[in-house]
């Protein structure tokens, strides 16, 4: 078997990141100004939807305009 044939299908690990909180409540603005969707926000920035989901349900927890976790 080839190395190319090896290779395929195995999608490589994102290296994890970190991001200041200040950057966060950027994305998660722009998430909930609604010009765009999570998916291109999250597409624009290299980001996987699930981080940035993860950023929205959080600020909504924080600012209490949601009830669906810990705070």
């Amino acid at each position: 078997m080839s190395i190319i044939m090896e290779s395929m299908g195995k999608k490589r690990p994102r290296p994890r990141r970190s991001f200041t909180p200040e950057f966060k409540a950027e994305i998660v603005e722009l998430c909930q100004r609604g010009d765009r969707t999570l998916r291109q926000v999250s597409q624009d920035f290299d980001l996987t939807e699930t981080a940035v989901r993860d950023w929205v349900k959080q600020a909504d927890l924080d600012a209490g305009t949601s009830i669906d976790g810990l705070t």
